[in-house]
């Protein structure tokens, strides 16, 4: 059959470079990549509104370490809990040998939004809206991470366009190499789709003022619905998910969906408050005055 001879060789080296014992991988740089995207939707939200710089100097902090804290722990408590809990710091001195959960990593930054609202006085669905842009196109980074580490990947397949992981299988001849869906690719090319859509609901539609909500849970859905499905042809991460009608992923996505969908309900109803940043001590008239200022702009 012609399928017999269309698959991709993969065999790509995950390490960018090493010095001494120390490799620093495309995976962290995805990773440093998403974080520095997200300081800069941040800081761009934050001009365009007509809003100061303190506002996101404190909100990077927070929402940055939950994110990469979040991802860490979640790995450990959801996948591999007996053994991190019998060696606590191995959460610490075996982060190198990779485990970072994108469950975890959203507990993590809904945690760190809700502490940077507090602390700035902002409505918290002002973050919760904004942050799915840079987190859908930081999903895509971490996926193509996570191509290039072939880490998390599809079951074995058919279709023309599947991976021979070499890698996974060191020693065996690479006709011998089963060929896999490239299930980081499907997730990579949704997440960058829900981009796309949030971008349009947040500058064509101003959603993030009109219904405020809503960006938040069309953000989940593009990302945590794509999961539950792309899950059906991934291979398990863990032993303990063999036989289970739904693994750990899918369970763990529910949830999140769920919430998703309460959120755009309620946001279409104007259930939450339009969410408005902190003005920063400036005085009614001034903040009046910026936001006429934005607005005459946008009509330009």
């Amino acid at each position: 059959m012609l399928t017999d001879f269309l698959y991709i060789i993969w065999d790509f080296d995950p390490v960018m470079f090493s010095v001494g014992s120390f490799d620093l991988r495309y995976y962290g740089l995805a990773w440093a990549l998403t974080i520095l995207l997200g300081e800069r939707f941040f800081s761009h939200f934050a001009r365009r509104e007509g809003f100061g710089s303190n506002l996101v100097e404190v909100g990077f902090i927070w929402i940055a370490f939950g994110a990469i804290i979040g991802a860490r722990l979640g790995h450990c408590l959801f996948y591999e809990f007996s053994h991190y809990m019998a060696n606590p710091l191995a959460i610490i001195t075996e982060i190198r040998n990779g485990g970072m959960a994108s469950h975890g990593s959203a507990i993590g930054m809904l945690i760190g939004m809700w502490v940077t609202a507090r602390k700035t006085g902002t409505p918290y669905i002002w973050w919760l809206d904004r942050i799915m842009i840079p987190v859908s196109v930081g999903g895509t980074l971490v996926r193509i991470g996570n191509l290039i580490n072939s880490e998390i990947v599809g079951g074995v397949t058919d279709v023309p366009w599947g991976f021979k992981f070499v890698r996974l299988h060191p020693g065996l001849p690479v006709d011998m190499v089963p060929v896999q869906h490239p299930a980081q690719i499907y997730e990579a090319l949704c997440y960058l789709i829900t981009f796309a859509v949030l971008l349009w609901l947040y500058y064509k539609r101003d959603e993030g003022r009109r219904h405020a909500g809503v960006m938040f849970g069309v953000g989940l859905i593009g990302i945590f619905l794509t999961r539950f499905f792309i899950e059906f042809v991934k291979e398990n991460q863990e032993a303990f998910e063999q036989g289970m009608a739904l693994n750990m992923g899918q369970l763990l996505s529910i949830p999140f969906v769920i919430l998703a969908a309460w959120m755009i309900w309620q946001g279409m109803k104007n259930r939450f408050p339009v969410g408005r940043p902190a003005t920063e001590g400036r005085s009614p008239s001034k903040d009046a005055d910026s936001a006429r200022t934005v607005k005459n702009k946008r009509r330009k």
